[in-house]
C-alpha cells in the first residue's frame, strides 16, 4: 500500500509539473505575440481560396485540428500531408490559397517541396516554428515564432510543450478571424448542424408547431369550447386571446382542477392564468427549455416579436419537441 501511495503522489506531481510547464509556455507566448500575428490574420482574410495547413509527424496532427477549427469557424481550410504533397498533392495548393506550415524545428525535410512550391508560385506562406533562423521561417512571408520553452517530457524530447503552443496559436488565429468576420451563432450552426452543438443553436421557429395547430379560444368563449380545444389539439393547454388576437392567458390542466366548481358555467377568461410565459420565434430552443424548466411547464406559446406589446401567438413549442431534437 505505501508503494502505491508513493507512486500516486509521484504521478500527480509529474502531471502538475507538465501542466505548469505548458501553462507557463502559453503565458510567455501570449506576451511574445507581435505585429506578425496581425499580419497573418490580414493575410488569411485576404485569401480568396483556402488556408492549406501542413506539418509532419506531431505537427501534422496539430495541423489537422487547426484546419478543422478554421473550417468550422468560417475560414475555409484543408490539411495537406507534406509527403503526399511531394507526390502530386501540391496541386491542392493554388495561387488563390495561403499556406500555414508547422514545424517545431523548422527544418523538417518533408516540407521542402511544399515550401519551394509556395515560393515558385508566390503563394503566401505563414511559417510556425521555434527557431527564427530555421529554413521554414527564413523562407516564410510571415514568421510566427513559438516560445523558447522546454518540452514537458522529462527527457526534453517528446513534442509536448511545442505542440500545445502550436495548437493554442491555431485557436488564437481562428478566434481572431471569427471576430474579424463577425461570425455569429447562426453562422456557427450552419457549420455544425449535427450533434449537441447544432441542437443547442436551433431556433424556436424550427421546432414549433405553426398557427394551424394552436389551441386558441377568445376570452369570452365558454369553457366547453376551451376544453374541446385542449382535447383536440393535444397539448394540454389552451391559449386565451382578446379582441385584438393578443394572448392574454393560458388554461392548463391545473387551472381546470382549481376551478372544478361551476367550471362549465364559466368563460375562458375567468379560468385562465393571466400573463402567460411566452417566447419569441427567433429565440434559441435552449432558451425555451430553460424557461420551461424554470417555471415547471411543458410548453410555451410562441410570439412573432420579442416585445411584450406584441403578444400575437404564431406557434407553440413543447418540451417533447426539444427533447426529440436533442435540446437538453
Amino acid at each position: 500500500m505505501p508503494d502505491t501511495l508513493t507512486q500516486t503522489a509521484t504521478s500527480l506531481e509529474s502531471a502538475r509539473k507538465v501542466l505548469r510547464t505548458e501553462g507557463e509556455a502559453l503565458l510567455a507566448f501570449a506576451d511574445q505575440l507581435d505585429a506578425r500575428f496581425e499580419q497573418a490574420v490580414e493575410t488569411i482574410l485576404k485569401t480568396e481560396g483556402r488556408v492549406v495547413v501542413s506539418g509532419m509527424g506531431k505537427s501534422g496532427h496539430i495541423g489537422k485540428k487547426i484546419a478543422a477549427t478554421f473550417a468550422s469557424t468560417g475560414t475555409p481550410a484543408q490539411f495537406v500531408h507534406p509527403a503526399e504533397a511531394s507526390h502530386g498533392d501540391l496541386g491542392m495548393l493554388t495561387q488563390k490559397d495561403a499556406a500555414l506550415v508547422l514545424s517545431n524545428s523548422g527544418e523538417t525535410p518533408e516540407l521542402h517541396h511544399l515550401i519551394e512550391h509556395t515560393r515558385r508560385y508566390e503563394i503566401p506562406l505563414i511559417g510556425v516554428a521555434s527557431r527564427p533562423e530555421s529554413t521554414l521561417l527564413k523562407a516564410a512571408d510571415i514568421a510566427l515564432v513559438l516560445p523558447d520553452a522546454p518540452e514537458a517530457c522529462p527527457m526534453g524530447l517528446a513534442p509536448t510543450t511545442s505542440t500545445t503552443t502550436t495548437l493554442a496559436l491555431g485557436d488564437a488565429l481562428a478566434v481572431a478571424l471569427m471576430e474579424r468576420r463577425n461570425f455569429t451563432p447562426e453562422h456557427f450552426r450552419a457549420f455544425h448542424p449535427g450533434g449537441k452543438l447544432g441542437a443547442k443553436l436551433l431556433r424556436v421557429e424550427a421546432l414549433m408547431h405553426g398557427p394551424e395547430a394552436l389551441p386558441l379560444v377568445h376570452e369570452g368563449a365558454p369553457m366547453t369550447e376551451a376544453i374541446l380545444q385542449m382535447t383536440n389539439k393535444s397539448f394540454g393547454v389552451a391559449g386565451v386571446t382578446d379582441a385584438s388576437g393578443a394572448l392574454i392567458g393560458v388554461i392548463s390542466d391545473g387551472d381546470l382542477r382549481r376551478n372544478m366548481a361551476g367550471l362549465l358555467e364559466m368563460n375562458a377568461g375567468a379560468v385562465a392564468t393571466s400573463s402567460p410565459k411566452t417566447i419569441h420565434a427567433d429565440a434559441l430552443a435552449g432558451e425555451a427549455v430553460a424557461l420551461m424548466n424554470r417555471y415547471k411547464i411543458t410548453c410555451l406559446f410562441v410570439t412573432a416579436q420579442k416585445s411584450p406589446q406584441a403578444q400575437i401567438p404564431v406557434g407553440l413549442i413543447h418540451i417533447h419537441d426539444c427533447l426529440r431534437a436533442g435540446v437538453v
